[in-house]
């Protein structure tokens, strides 16, 4: 806790206003954090996760900062819009959507969104034609200590499969996806997860499709109860600036025209 938080929490209480539970975010915090995070992967963009705290002052902040966006809702597109964000810094990260939700997407701008079998894909092609998929692949999880290995995600020979579809209705297949697990403690599964969307663009290619994206999904340890190995340790610093009091949590993640970083954000 940075002694800006504990001024404010001083504050609150002593203006009578320490009346139940709340999370402080220090806003000097996230946004070293960030631009630490974005210096460490220079060749990508960063997409924060707005699921993970969609508060009006944080999303701003990072829009400013030159944040993209990966959010699971029509809701979250339209709070990151009123942010001020534009929509090609937005994308649908959800791979399960519903076709409303898409064609909601699809109007406000968003041309990129996340698949995992062809019947999102053909969802995608009736309500968004012409937009970017991109297919998030199965990967095992082990050395996190929050495995998401079996939340979402195809066999890595069905993304091709399904890329592959996307292609035939007119969308442009983009790239892939993976997630290594929360926490990962084990730089080696990157490489692991990478070795496997080397394979899936290698075959893509030999079917004559160009995939230009590659989403890392996240896993990024920070350290909460327990530290983590330096070489994974986020280079964050306090400092100072204004705070902003809400109710939620924090992560994110990155891409560029040939590789795309997704990760979680320690604020």
């Amino acid at each position: 806790m940075t002694e800006r938080i504990r001024d404010f929490l001083r504050r609150r209480r002593d203006a009578g206003q320490d009346d139940g539970a709340c999370l402080v975010v220090d806003l000097e915090v996230v946004r070293d954090n960030y631009l630490a995070f974005a210096r460490a992967l220079p060749d990508s963009r960063v997409f924060y996760a707005v699921k993970a705290n969609p508060a009006p002052e944080l999303l701003s902040l990072l829009v400013l900062l030159g944040s993209c966006f990966d959010t699971a809702s029509v809701a979250e597109i339209e709070m990151v819009l009123a942010a001020g964000a534009t929509p090609e810094r937005i994308s649908f990260g959800n791979t399960i959507k519903k076709e409303r939700d898409i064609a909601r997407a699809h109007a406000l701008g968003i041309r990129l969104f996340a698949v995992d079998c062809k019947a999102e894909v053909e969802k995608i092609g009736r309500a968004a034609p012409g937009a970017k998929v991109f297919c998030r692949f199965l990967f095992g999880c082990a050395g996190a200590e929050w495995p998401l290995s079996r939340k979402f995600g195809c066999d890595p020979d069905m993304a091709v499969e399904v890329l592959e579809h996307a292609q035939r209705l007119g969308l442009e297949a983009a790239g892939v996806s993976f997630h290594v697990g929360s926490q990962q403690r084990r730089t080696a599964a990157w490489d692991e997860a990478l070795k496997s969307a080397a394979a899936i663009f290698r075959a893509c290619a030999e079917r004559g499709i160009n995939l230009s994206m590659v989403n890392l999904g996240g896993g990024f340890p920070t350290k909460y109860l327990r530290d983590v190995p330096a070489r994974c340790r986020p280079m964050a610093a306090p400092s100072s600036g204004p705070c902003a009091s809400t109710s939620a949590t924090a992560s994110r993640r990155r891409s560029s025209s040939r590789a795309a970083a997704w990760s979680a954000m320690p604020a």
